[in-house]
């Protein structure tokens, strides 16, 4: 299974049509192996993994231990929002993974997602690989790569008292990290930001990013989002 599931989307809602778009620019997949079963030589097998996603234009890759390409730091003072590196540094995330834990390679586009997964099948590296993305570009992507699918898990979207959630756009931008790590007021407070131009939709993108522990932020879908929030002032 996977957190990834529960990343909310809400398009139909503001196209006012009768079913919901799919998602076009959200596509993840994992590796992940069993302890004492297919870890052999692990670590050289997430490495290999990840610099294949390299090849296909991911937005942001993960260790589910360690976090994705923006992480937050342990030594900042209060010159940090001046001077603190704002790149996206993938090869730190390849050379921290020292055992066993999960990899991820979040994808903006289903062609990069499906040509890396291609890739992956010609290597067989020896560990599950579990592609979390809208369930038909993932079952054609599999009928591609001539890959016959293990298993099949639906989210069946948020129950209860629904009414207690945030509003639509804080959900789509805080559900994805699936672990619950970017709180809904530090997104309510990007998204304001943004709207009242403190900050760029990109800038605020970075600060949400570091605080995803598995690497599963889409950066790509972030910014799109905080950038029609800003225009749409919603």
């Amino acid at each position: 299974m996977t957190n990834t599931l529960h990343r909310y989307s809400d398009h139909y809602a503001l196209e006012r049509l009768p079913h919901p778009r799919p998602v076009e620019n959200d596509y993840i997949v994992f590796a992940m192996a069993t302890r004492g079963v297919n870890d052999d030589d692990l670590v050289e097998k997430y490495r290999t993994f990840l610099r294949l996603a390299l090849r296909h234009n991911p937005v942001n890759i993960g260790d589910a231990t360690k976090g994705g390409t923006l992480r937050p730091s342990h030594a900042l003072n209060p010159l940090a929002h001046w001077r603190r590196p704002h790149r996206p540094d993938p090869e730190a995330v390849i050379r921290g993974i020292e055992g066993h834990t999960t990899v991820a390679a979040v994808f903006a586009r289903y062609d990069d997602m499906a040509a890396f997964v291609e890739e992956v099948k010609d290597a067989d590296l020896g560990v599950s690989i579990n592609i979390s993305a809208p369930f038909e570009a993932a079952r054609r992507c599999c009928r591609t790569a001539g890959i016959a699918p293990h298993s099949v898990e639906y989210s069946l979207g948020f129950q209860g008292r629904v009414d207690r959630l945030p509003d639509r756009r804080i959900l789509e931008l805080a559900t994805m990290c699936g672990h619950g790590m970017v709180s809904f007021n530090l997104v309510r407070k990007m998204v304001d930001w943004v709207k009242e131009g403190r900050r760029d939709p990109e800038t605020a993108t970075r600060y949400l990013a570091r605080f995803c522990i598995c690497g599963v932020f889409n950066t790509a879908r972030a910014t799109q989002l905080l950038d029609e929030s800003r225009r749409a002032g919603v």
